[in-house]
């Protein structure tokens, strides 16, 4: 389902372990890598879209991790048409689809490793993964999704810095990063939007 303004609604899942590490997915058949997302179904709330998601992506149960926060507000990116063409060529996109709205959250494993199955669903999202570092390399983001990557990641890691030291900081500390969205020329709703990224 899309809203008013063309964008379907949709839940981003940043999973850590104990180290403070991200899950980090390829997409199968691809070399790209993402975290674990999707839609939200008519008549879930975004909570219970993001465990059916860490299901069917990841093969977690409720049980296999905690919340630890989320995200306050919605957070958009555009998916550009000719990327739509690209990859459903045969699909007619509806000009109403702009792209996606994002509720994230953080989550913590607290089972283990070996719990996680990326073929728990006849349609898997990923083919492999790994941990890396909280702070990705954002380059190895697809172009269109990154300035929301960034948001995302600079909001939730208020929940780590809470008498928890983080490695070191590889692209800015969480506050100053969030600072200079909101400072930069542009309206706040732009910032959340994802439409500044990290030259």
């Amino acid at each position: 389902m899309l809203d008013r303004e063309g964008y379907r609604a949709n839940v981003g899942i940043v999973l850590l372990n104990s180290h403070n590490e991200v899950f980090w997915g390829k997409r199968v058949g691809q070399h790209s890598w993402q975290f674990p997302q999707g839609g939200i179904a008519h008549g879930e709330s975004p909570e219970q879209a993001m465990y059916r998601e860490l299901h069917e992506e990841v093969g977690l149960l409720p049980e296999h991790v905690q919340i630890i926060g989320r995200t306050r507000d919605w957070l958009r990116y555009d998916v550009p048409e000719e990327y739509l063409r690209r990859q459903h060529p045969t699909r007619v996109h509806r000009a109403a689809y702009r792209g996606q709205k994002q509720i994230w959250f953080l989550l913590r494993l607290v089972g283990l490793d070996s719990d996680i199955h990326l073929r728990a669903s006849e349609h898997p999202e990923f083919d492999a993964w790994r941990w890396v570092p909280f702070w990705i390399e954002l380059n190895s983001v697809i172009e269109f999704k990154r300035g929301v990557y960034q948001l995302a990641l600079s909001e939730l890691a208020r929940y780590l810095t809470r008498g928890i030291k983080m490695q070191e900081l590889v692209w800015g500390s969480p506050l100053d990063l969030m600072q200079s969205f909101y400072s930069k020329e542009g309206s706040v709703k732009d910032a959340k939007e994802g439409k500044y990224s990290n030259d």
